[in-house]
């Protein structure tokens, strides 16, 4: 009866000496380690918002574009590179270095139209 009254005591001693064991472990190693990386780490959280802020504010400044849409001459805003439609006329554009164009499809011509005034016979 002594082994398995032994072994109960053990049973429920257990959880005790491993965190017995893990504490004598990080005595000996030392905890400054573990303070320095909660550090970082409380650090890392604090300023990974602010630089994620100013990141994204400095990607907006380059990559977005105000100008008028070539068909209606409507003032708007979108992202360089991309395509978007005029919300005034519903023209297809393209934004291309800075600036909108029409968006025409490989093979076709683009012509602009001027008015030419007539004479008329009486003149």
């Amino acid at each position: 009866m002594g082994l398995k009254s032994l072994q109960l005591s053990l049973v429920n001693l257990r959880p005790w000496l491993i965190l017995l064991a893990v504490a004598w472990l990080l005595a000996s190693v030392g905890l400054g380690w573990l303070v320095n990386s909660l550090l970082i780490l409380f650090g890392l959280l604090l300023l990974a918002p602010v630089v994620a802020f100013f990141g994204f504010r400095w990607w907006l400044q380059r990559n977005l574009v105000t100008d008028q849409c070539p068909v209606c001459n409507y003032e708007f805003t979108g992202l360089n590179s991309s395509q978007l439609q005029c919300p005034n006329c519903g023209e297809q554009l393209s934004v291309q270095q800075g600036h909108f164009q029409r968006f025409t499809p490989d093979g076709t011509i683009d012509v602009t139209a001027i008015e030419v005034p007539t004479k008329s016979l009486e003149d």
